[in-house]
C-alpha cells in the first residue's frame, strides 16, 4: 500500500494556503453545526451570486440540443436558441466530443476578436489556447519555462499562491519581490532590481516575472506608468512576463482603469518580450468558477515555441467542451438589440455595482477598527487586512506563525474563515489577512462587526 513516505517530495513540500489548515478545521466546525463564511477564496456563486441568464441558456441547450426540436419560445431567449444552434453548426459532435489541442477555432477566433475591440491592436487567433480556467494555463506555462533547478519565476510578494505550488511541483524557484504596500500595492522598479539582483547571486537564473493585475490578494489595480516600467524592467533583463488579467472587469475605483499588458507593450512597440495573457471565467461578473474556463493569449514567440505550447496542451488532449463554449460566451455576449441584452446589461451592473459597494464597505470599516488597516480595494474580490500588534508579537511571527493563529481564532470564535498572510507571502515583521468581499451586503456588514469584537478580545489576551 502506498504510504506517505513515498509521495512524490515536491508534492508534499507544495503549499496552497488557501485551501490549508484553516479551511479544513473549517469543515469541520461545519460538520459540528457551526455557521461558517468562507471569505478563503473567490467563489461568486457559492454566495448566492446568479448566474448570468445568456451563458446559463445556451450551455443549456447545448448540453441537451434535443430541447431545440421543441417549442422553447417561452423558456429562452431567440438569441439564445440562436446562437446554441449556430454554435452546433460548428460542432455537430457537441460538447460531448473532444476539440482540437488548442480549442475550438470559432471560440479562438472570439477570443482574438475580444482582444482587437477591448485594446485597439492585433491579435491572432493561431496564438490563443483555450484552457481550463486560468490557473491551468498558468501551470502550463510555468511547467514550459522552467528548465533547469536553479530556473525561477520572479513573483509578486504577496501573491497567489498557485504560483509558488506549481514552480514547487515542477522543481522551479520562487523569486519574491515586494509590492509597496504605502503606495497602494504598486510595483516599485527598485524593489523588482533587488530581488533580481538577489537572485543572480544566490546562483538562481530569474526566465520570467509574473504581474497580478487586478491584484490578488491585493485588490490593487496598476497604472499605465507601472505597467511600461515593468515592460522595460523584463526587456532589459531578458524575462518572459506571465500577465495574470482575470480580474480586469472587476474595477471598482474612478481613479483606477485596466490596462492590459498587450496593449501597453503595442503602444511601446516591444516585439522583443514574449508575454503569456491569462483571462478567465471564473471571475468578472461571470463568477462561472465550476465551468474552468479560461485562455491563453501568447505574444512575441516563434512557430516552433508556441506549437509546443499546443503539444502540452495537447497531453491533456484538450480543454473541458463545456468551459470552451463558456469561454466563447465570455468573450462575444449579447448585443444592444439582441433580445436578451438588457437582462445581461442589468445582471452585469447589478453584480459589478454590488460588488464596487461591498469593497467599499468592507475598506471604510476595516479602517475604523483600531489595529486593523487596509488598502480599499480598486479591484479584484479581496482584501488584504494589515494586523497591528504590539512589536513584541510582530518580532516572533515568523517562528511562532502568529498570523495563523490569527485566523484560527477568529474561525473559531466568529465562523469566519480567512487565510493568514503568510499564505501569499508578506514584508518581513508584517502581519495580515485575506479576506473576500464576495458575502451579500448585509453579512458583509455583519462580518465587519464581529471582526471588531473579536480583535478588541484578541489584544486583550494577549
Amino acid at each position: 500500500m502506498l504510504s506517505f513516505n513515498n509521495l512524490s517530495q515536491r508534492l508534499l513540500d507544495a503549499d496552497y494556503a488557501v485551501r490549508g489548515r484553516i479551511v479544513t478545521r473549517a469543515q469541520d466546525l461545519e460538520k459540528q453545526g457551526k455557521k461558517i463564511t468562507y471569505c478563503n477564496i473567490g467563489n461568486p456563486h457559492a454566495f448566492a451570486q446568479k448566474p448570468m441568464t445568456y451563458v446559463r441558456e445556451v450551455l443549456s441547450l447545448l448540453e441537451f440540443p434535443d430541447l431545440l426540436k421543441k417549442d422553447i419560445s417561452s423558456l429562452f431567449h431567440p438569441d439564445s436558441i440562436k446562437r446554441a444552434k449556430l454554435i452546433l453548426n460548428a460542432i455537430p459532435e457537441g460538447v460531448g466530443a473532444y476539440s482540437a489541442s488548442a480549442g475550438v477555432e470559432f471560440a479562438r477566433v472570439a477570443v482574438a476578436e475580444f482582444i482587437r475591440n477591448r485594446d485597439n491592436i492585433p491579435a491572432d487567433s493561431d496564438r490563443i489556447i483555450l484552457t481550463d480556467g486560468a490557473s491551468k494555463a498558468a501551470q502550463s506555462v510555468i511547467t514550459a519555462i522552467i528548465k533547469n533547478p536553479t530556473d525561477g519565476l520572479m513573483l509578486p510578494v504577496p501573491q497567489y499562491p498557485m504560483y509558488s505550488a506549481t514552480l514547487t511541483l515542477v522543481g522551479g524557484q520562487s523569486i519574491g519581490y515586494y509590492l509597496d504596500e504605502a503606495n497602494h500595492w504598486q510595483l516599485n522598479e527598485e524593489s523588482l532590481l533587488d530581488s533580481y539582483n538577489t537572485a543572480k547571486m544566490n546562483k538562481l537564473n530569474p526566465v520570467a516575472i509574473t504581474v497580478i493585475n487586478p491584484g490578488n490578494p491585493t485588490g490593487a489595480v496598476l497604472s499605465y506608468d507601472n505597467i511600461k516600467m515593468i515592460i522595460n524592467f523584463a526587456r532589459k533583463h531578458n524575462l518572459s512576463i506571465l500577465a495574470d488579467e482575470v480580474y480586469q472587469e472587476n474595477i471598482y475605483s474612478k481613479t483606477a482603469k485596466f490596462h492590459s499588458f498587450a496593449k501597453v507593450m503595442h503602444e511601446m512597440q516591444v516585439t522583443d518580450v514574449t508575454l503569456f495573457s491569462f483571462h478567465s471565467m471564473s471571475k468578472g461578473f461571470y463568477g462561472e468558477c465550476g465551468h474552468r474556463s479560461g485562455y491563453l493569449e501568447i505574444r512575441n514567440v516563434p512557430e516552433d515555441v508556441f506549437a509546443q505550447f499546443v503539444k502540452l496542451q495537447s497531453i491533456n488532449l484538450c480543454a473541458n467542451l463545456a468551459g470552451q463554449i463558456a469561454c466563447y460566451l465570455m468573450v462575444s455576449p449579447p448585443k444592444p438589440g439582441d433580445a436578451s441584452y438588457e437582462v445581461y446589461l442589468q445582471e452585469k451592473t447589478h453584480i459589478l455595482n454590488n460588488l464596487k459597494e461591498k469593497a467599499q464597505i468592507i475598506g471604510y470599516e476595516i479602517n475604523q477598527i483600531d489595529g486593523l488597516s487596509v488598502n480599499i480595494p480598486e479591484g479584484a474580490m479581496y482584501a488584504f487586512v494589515k494586523i497591528d500588534l504590539p512589536a513584541a508579537q510582530i518580532n516572533r511571527a515568523v517562528e511562532a506563525a502568529i498570523d495563523e493563529k490569527y485566523c484560527m481564532e477568529l474561525l473559531e470564535d466568529t465562523g469566519i474563515c480567512v487565510v493568514p498572510g503568510s499564505g501569499f507571502g508578506q514584508f518581513p515583521n508584517t502581519l495580515h489577512f485575506r479576506t473576500t468581499f464576495l458575502p451579500p451586503r448585509e453579512q458583509i456588514i455583519k462580518l465587519v462587526e464581529q471582526l471588531k469584537v473579536f480583535h478588541k478580545k484578541y489584544l486583550q489576551q494577549l
